[in-house]
């Protein structure tokens, strides 16, 4: 059997020992490439495939304002409360260094690998999810705990 086959099948195990279905889909996915002989595909997923993730992801973020479970009035209102204003600050910065990570990612391919294995423990071990505004949820959860209630 192929190193790689092996090295995925390990890695589907953890996304299932770990409750994981997202590494366990995707590692799925790209094994059934493999097995397909659709290897061609996997440039293109290495040269698109972030972007077009961030694109569904800002997607199903932007999702609650077009279907209007977010109106307007309710988004002034984050405006006027501390916390909104602190999750704005968040996310912006968040966002900021996410875009420095995407420069970092694509010019030192050593740092993706770190990043890849870290990533996949903390989806597979720790029940993580591999994307940038949870993250930004994450740290401003961290935050307010350490902050008078309102």
């Amino acid at each position: 059997m192929d190193i790689i086959n092996v090295i995925l099948l390990a890695l589907l195990a953890l996304g299932i020992v770990g409750g994981n279905p997202t590494i366990s889909i995707a590692v799925c996915v790209l094994l059934l490439l493999r097995l397909v002989n659709a290897e061609r595909v996997f440039p293109y997923l290495e040269q698109y495939g972030l972007q077009l993730g961030i694109i569904v992801l800002t997607i199903s973020v932007l999702s609650p304002i077009a279907s209007g479970k977010i109106s307007p009035e309710t988004m002034y209102k984050t405006l006027n409360n501390w916390q909104s204003i602190l999750a704005i600050l968040i996310g912006a910065v968040v966002a900021y260094l996410g875009g420095r990570g995407v420069t970092l990612m694509s010019e030192s391919p050593l740092v993706v690998t770190g990043l890849l294995v870290g990533t996949i423990i903390g989806v597979s071990l720790f029940r993580g999810v591999p994307v940038g505004p949870l993250i930004a949820a994450g740290l401003m959860a961290f935050i307010l705990q350490f902050l008078p209630k309102t």
